[in-house]
């Protein structure tokens, strides 16, 4: 991650955004043109976990704000067409709560309102360790997860997503890595524009940095040919 990436996903919640405007124009786009911008704004909305595959335990809680930074180059003109305003990166501001349960299992949820657009979002996950890891061997986890946009009269949006990621603790340290595949499902309801169904691979890496009680995170995540930066601050016990 860049340190230009790094000071703006600090610095975004504490400041005003311009960043994107109301999707309200969308049943001007050709079913090219949506299918682009569909692509993006279904790598952008996915889940992102901000977690290392090791679970949490029955009492474990990870507590957290976070913000994700997805380029969206390849539909700026799209973009542009759909709302009236440009934007090169999509910021998307979360709270994201995560609970230990039996067996291994952990399960999540995170909410958002990004600024400056009708774009609500939220979702969550079910994630199960099939090694929990320990001090001589990694963990590994599968993970299965969905977001859904709402928000947007002229759009209707859902992922879902499985993936596998496997994560390593060294002192404060917990790098992790996965694959996985998002489903997208998109419906306009604008224009004589129709749903658009399609796969993206993916791929995403992070560390989790642990401070005693408070957490931090970052990650890297490319989704079809899409990359996102993601940070989150919070509280893992």
């Amino acid at each position: 991650m860049t340190m230009k990436k790094f000071l703006l996903l600090s610095c975004f919640c504490f400041a005003p955004s311009a960043l994107a405007a109301d999707i309200t124009t969308l049943g001007i786009l050709s079913q090219a043109e949506f299918r682009i911008l569909s692509e993006d704004l279904g790598s952008a909305l996915s889940y992102k976990p901000l977690t290392p595959a090791e679970p949490l335990g029955i009492s474990g809680f990870d507590v957290g704000l976070e913000v994700t930074s997805t380029s969206m180059s390849k539909s700026s003109s799209e973009w542009l067409k759909a709302t009236g305003s440009t934007v090169s990166d999509l910021y998307i501001p979360k709270l994201h709560i995560a609970k230990g349960l039996p067996f291994d299992m952990d399960i999540a949820g995170f909410y958002s309102r990004i600024p400056s657009t009708n774009i609500t979002l939220y979702g969550g996950e079910l994630r199960y360790a099939i090694l929990p890891g320990g001090v001589a061997v990694p963990a590994v986890a599968i993970r299965g997860a969905l977001t859904r946009l709402s928000g947007v009269t002229q759009l209707s949006l859902d992922t879902k997503s499985l993936d596998i990621s496997v994560s390593k603790g060294f002192t404060l340290l917990t790098p992790y890595i996965g694959v996985g595949q998002v489903w997208t499902n998109s419906t306009p309801h604008a224009g004589a524009l129709t749903a658009e169904k399609f796969t993206q691979s993916k791929v995403f890496g992070g560390i989790n940095i642990n401070f005693g009680l408070t957490n931090f995170v970052l990650e890297m995540d490319k989704t079809g040919s899409t990359t996102s930066y993601g940070a989150k601050l919070g509280f893992r016990f």
